[in-house]
């Protein structure tokens, strides 16, 4: 299994587009340091095609600890959830 990486999406600009590879990766930083500042306070990320990323808050729960049973409580927090887009699960399923 393959990973795309940062520089895999600057290498793709750079011949799609034509730019530099400096100037494609400091695109692709921008793209996802906007993306991050945006999560950071407190947006949700919509890219049309591809999908969302949502930020959900989460209470405090009572859990319980696998090994011995016992009960404990888990902190709220706030997480990070990536929701396909209909466009992106069709591709997907596809192959």
């Amino acid at each position: 299994m393959n990973t795309l990486t940062r520089a895999d999406l600057a290498e793709a600009i750079n011949r799609k587009v034509g730019l530099s590879r400096s100037e494609s990766l400091a695109m692709v930083e921008s793209i996802l340091d906007h993306m991050s500042q945006a999560l950071e306070d407190g947006e949700n990320v919509k890219i049309s095609g591809f999908g969302t990323f949502l930020l959900r808050d989460k209470g405090e729960r009572i859990g319980r600890n696998p090994k011995t049973g016992i009960e404990v409580p888990i902190t709220p927090r706030r997480v990070l959830t990536f929701r396909a887009s209909q466009m992106l699960k069709e591709r997907i399923a596809k192959g």
